[in-house]
């Protein structure tokens, strides 16, 4: 309705605009005429000096000449008067029938023009998580029509693989979760119901309990963590990658004495401003990751530094060998190339150091090393003291 009144009021104004335009032309047109004809040198005619050859008439004939000219110029002036009202009224009502005809056209031709959006809204609207693999698919030229389909579709590709996304995390995690309570019911129920078991037994089963009740703990810290990290920082505070790199070996040192790896930690000054807390936890998660996915005599490499306006952490180790196609589906929640690390991993590591570089703006890069394992690269802005500044007053 909108669209058919723009059409209408813009084809009115246009015609009275020409209608105007026209009605002024013809007027002065026919004025010029008209006074042509006042103007006319008469004198011509009776013979006067320099008015040429002399038609001989009396003084009398030459007054009835005069009233004649006269008469023949008022009955023009009303002719041309007749005229201009007879065209103002004639186009007058053409424009008003052609006021009408626009409407009735303006009216097909928004519902032309509005057809691709009325298809592209039913279609929206049927789209919901069942179905939101359907596309708009709008075909034609590449006009804005086209281009908003076009993103609208885009928009429904990343949406779906989202929903796919989610879909796979709550069905990892709810397998995850579902495993060790079901582990945990066998050892209660195998408790009750031998008669023959003894202090020991019990014990031993009281201790596996407790290793699976402390396994399902990190895991529920790891999706918390994950879940946290997603929403973004909060605040941001000075931090520096080689106390936290050197902190993060330092808890590693058992497994890594018990698994008799080559620790090298090379920590250089690193500062960088963001939150404290998951920046510990994205290196110590990398360290866990080195140290739980390595094989026993294997090394691990930790080192810190800036490069330019980044600070870097790098951590590299040896360990199964990763085809480089795999390297980018390791950071996805619950993938893991194999069960080649204790169980305690979840799968849920990188996942978790991928968020919180994300979370900080850092850049993450990880290859695949030649004779197994991984190097896992993460480059923070640079602390700056302006920007620690602002920071602490925000």
């Amino acid at each position: 309705m909108r669209l058919t009144l723009l059409y209408g009021v813009l084809f009115v104004v246009s015609g009275a605009v020409l209608l105007a335009i026209t009605y002024l032309l013809v007027t002065h047109a026919s004025s010029n005429v008209i006074v042509g004809r006042e103007g006319g040198d008469v004198s011509r005619l009776t013979g006067a000096p320099g008015g040429g050859p002399s038609l001989g008439l009396t003084d009398h004939s030459q007054l009835n000449l005069d009233d004649g000219m006269r008469t023949l110029r008022e009955h023009a002036y009303r002719q041309h008067q007749e005229g201009l009202q007879n065209l103002l009224v004639q186009a007058g009502i053409a424009l008003a029938i052609m006021a009408v005809l626009s409407i009735a056209l303006g009216w097909l031709i928004a519902g032309r023009v509005l057809r691709p959006l009325r298809t592209m809204t039913g279609t929206i609207r049927r789209i919901s998580a069942r179905n939101v693999h359907e596309r708009l698919a709008v075909v034609g030229p590449a006009d804005e029509l086209k281009d908003l389909a076009d993103t609208v579709d885009g928009l429904l590709g990343r949406l779906e693989a989202a929903l796919d996304s989610h879909r796979r995390f709550v069905a990892n995690a709810a397998h995850e979760l579902r495993t060790p309570l079901t582990l945990e019911h066998a050892l209660v129920e195998e408790s009750l119901m031998d008669r023959d078991a003894t202090v020991e037994s019990y014990r031993a089963n009281l201790e596996r309990l407790l290793a699976i009740s402390e396994q399902q703990a990190r895991l529920l810290e790891s999706l918390l963590t994950l879940s946290s990290s997603e929403r973004g920082l909060d605040r941001r505070e000075p931090v520096d990658l080689a106390d936290v790199a050197e902190q993060a070996a330092g808890v590693q040192r058992p497994d890594v004495a018990r698994r008799r790896l080559d620790l090298r930690i090379s920590a250089a000054p690193a500062p960088i401003a963001g939150d404290a807390a998951l920046v510990q936890r994205l290196v110590a998660n990398l360290v866990d990751n080195a140290v739980g996915y390595n094989v026993r005599g294997g090394h691990v490499e930790i080192s810190t530094g800036t490069r330019g306006r980044h600070a870097v952490v790098t951590v590299a180790n040896t360990g199964p060998e990763v085809p480089p196609d795999q390297v980018e589906r390791l950071f996805e929640p619950f993938q893991r190339l194999g069960r080649t690390a204790d169980e305690g991993h979840h799968g849920l590591g990188l996942s978790i150091v991928r968020t919180i570089a994300v979370a900080h703006d850092a850049l993450l890069t990880a290859r695949a090393r030649p004779g197994g394992g991984l190097v896992v690269e993460v480059a923070f802005l640079v602390r700056t003291d302006a920007a620690v500044h602002v920071l602490t007053k925000v």
